[in-house]
């Protein structure tokens, strides 16, 4: 570590003036402090090395020779390891025993393209913060979640629920809170209990605390009866579920840089590796001849295309999207 410090301290002393003014305005725009000058000088160490490749792979998207841009966004000063280290639990059981496993609607026909954020089932795009509780983001908010697109579909009433709530209350059904969790697991807590608040009564805080369910504040039609999985690795089964059943639950793997610095374009998903990161399925469409898979994201709207990603279905199972799909029914 003691290396690695006093690396990052030689390049911040031979960092240029444009780098250092660039890091500055990093800073400002994000709000970022640090806890003493060698972390400082790590950090912008790690920047710089991020900004020098986001400018590389825009010359490549210039030319025409890749199909997505990247930019630099609040992320600039982490490594790819520390943005996905807490969130979609891979440690535990993937995929349990489902309560359904989704069948293909028979003699229905299958659009081109949909988009529910056309519809009003999608709530605005959220940003989990530090907190390592993308599951929860993916398991209930119609921005990020299939159980608020179900909810939707049902009522015609568009409702941002508490992910806070599943992440203090959930424990007991193999979720971390802020550690990292399973989608699944929060719909088999929702099972057991009368519902989710909604947002404005039990807000996100970004962190753990106690459980303060109140049964009497849950927003109605939100209880779990049961919930379905999709077929893993068949892109088929995944395209025609998020068609006729709406938004759906996924989870990708995040922890690249082509991930982490997405702005536009189809990401082609190269850089993939393992499932690190729990996001919402939002529909389909294609874009300049290259057919892809709209997903919404839990970094806040800075990111990627107003916090949502292109990702190719040229590749079957891009960056893992259809390895551990599901949606809940209410």
């Amino acid at each position: 570590m003691k290396v690695i410090l006093l690396l990052a301290m030689v390049a911040f002393a031979a960092a240029t003036p444009a780098i250092k003014e660039q890091w500055t305005s990093f800073k400002s725009r994000h709000g970022k402090s640090y806890n003493s000058i060698e972390e400082e000088h790590l950090r912008m160490n790690i920047f710089s090395h991020h900004l020098k490749m986001i400018e590389e792979h825009n010359a490549k998207f210039e030319a025409g020779l890749v199909t997505y841009s990247m930019r630099m966004n609040h992320l600039g000063d982490m490594l790819p390891e520390e943005v996905t280290q807490l969130g979609f639990n891979k440690t535990e059981e993937m995929r349990r025993v489902p309560s359904f496993t989704f069948l293909p609607p028979a003699n229905v026909e299958i659009p081109e393209s949909i988009d529910w954020t056309q519809t009003g089932a999608v709530t605005p795009v959220k940003n989990q913060g530090h907190c390592g509780s993308c599951w929860a983001f993916s398991s209930v908010s119609l921005e990020t979640g299939a159980l608020e697109g179900q909810l939707f579909r049902k009522t015609g009433k568009r409702v941002s629920l508490s992910e806070q709530q599943l992440v203090d209350c959930s424990r007991s059904y193999k979720n971390g809170g802020c550690r990292g969790g399973l989608m699944d697991n929060s719909f088999n807590y929702l099972k057991d209990v009368e519902g989710l608040q909604s947002e404005s009564s039990y807000p996100y805080e970004g962190i753990d605390n106690r459980c303060r369910y109140n049964k009497d504040k849950v927003v109605p039609g939100t209880q779990v009866k049961a919930y379905t999985d999709i077929q893993s690795m068949d892109d088929d089964a995944l395209q025609a579920a998020v068609a006729t059943v709406g938004p759906v639950s996924i989870a990708v793997s995040a922890g690249n840089n082509g991930f982490m610095f997405y702005e536009g374009g189809v990401f082609d998903g190269e850089t993939c590796g393992d499932l690190d990161h729990g996001i919402l399925l939002v529909g389909y469409g294609s874009e300049d001849g290259e057919d892809y898979w709209l997903v919404k994201n839990s970094w806040g709207p800075r990111w990627g295309e107003n916090g949502y990603m292109k990702l190719t279905r040229a590749k079957k199972n891009a960056c893992g999207i259809s390895t551990a799909a599901s949606y809940p029914i209410l």
